[in-house]
């Protein structure tokens, strides 16, 4: 089928991703894909969660947060309403269990990195973009631990990235836009890290139900887009070991 902006089924939006994006966060990115955009950004406390209390051990977290116009019609903020939303808490959960699960937290010691996703812009997979996006500012941030001395290794096992795959009109689209996301007939996000190791694999049928074979199909879908994402998270790590090009 044709899409939406005459990409191929199994072709990502364009994606940039520019760390160091803020001033005085340990870590930051501007991470751009089609017209989603998002900042991420990670602040370093020397506290932990009280479960974690005199057990040497780190904890990483994350918040999400929604400009009002980020969408075609304004969104109240949580603050105004007194409760971050429902779908804030989902979101910021799944990109704090995705971070977590490639962190040595031990490593960390007892402090706790918190990770600020601030979406400025949605038009489609603002939570697999989060994802993205939040392991190279925390990478940073960690590398910036290290360079001082905070802590002796980097704490990362590997990369972790996320997508999105649609099912519309009987087609199978990898990192659907909204205008797709919206009339699709099943959505899934998929978080992998770099090793191959699936974190996160989350399906809905809004019409009729799906098979075992079309998950498979969605799986290698989503693992071929996420091997991109990888590759364009390294580019962007390798320019804060060699600053930026050209």
């Amino acid at each position: 089928m044709k899409r939406v902006d005459g990409r191929a089924y199994d072709e990502l939006r364009p994606v940039s991703i520019v760390p160091g994006f803020l001033s005085f966060a340990e870590g930051s990115v501007l991470i751009e894909q089609g017209k989603t955009r998002l900042v991420c950004s990670v602040s370093v406390g020397e506290k932990v969660p009280p479960f974690l209390r005199g057990s040497g051990t780190g904890w990483v977290t994350a918040e999400y947060s929604m400009l009002p116009r980020a969408t075609v019609t304004r969104s109240p903020r949580d603050s105004v309403q007194g409760r971050v939303s429902g779908r804030s808490q989902e979101i910021q959960r799944l990109i704090g269990r995705s971070l977590r699960a490639v962190t040595d937290l031990a490593a960390l010691g007892e402090r706790t990195l918190v990770v600020d996703c601030d979406a400025l812009q949605a038009d489609g997979g603002t939570r697999t973009t989060a994802i993205t996006g939040a392991y190279v500012a925390l990478y940073q941030a960690m590398q910036n631990m290290a360079n001082m001395g905070v802590i002796s290794d980097m704490p990362l096992a590997s990369a972790v990235a996320a997508t999105s795959v649609s099912i519309l009109r009987g087609n199978i689209l990898l990192d659907p836009c909204y205008d797709e996301d919206c009339n699709a007939e099943a959505d899934f996000n998929v978080v992998m890290t770099g090793r191959g190791e699936f974190v996160e694999v989350q399906g809905t049928a809004e019409g009729r139900p799906f098979s075992k074979e079309t998950i498979d199909l969605v799986l290698a879908l989503a693992g071929k887009g996420i091997k991109r994402l990888f590759e364009i998270q390294q580019a962007a790590i390798d320019t804060l070991k060699t600053g930026p090009r050209g």
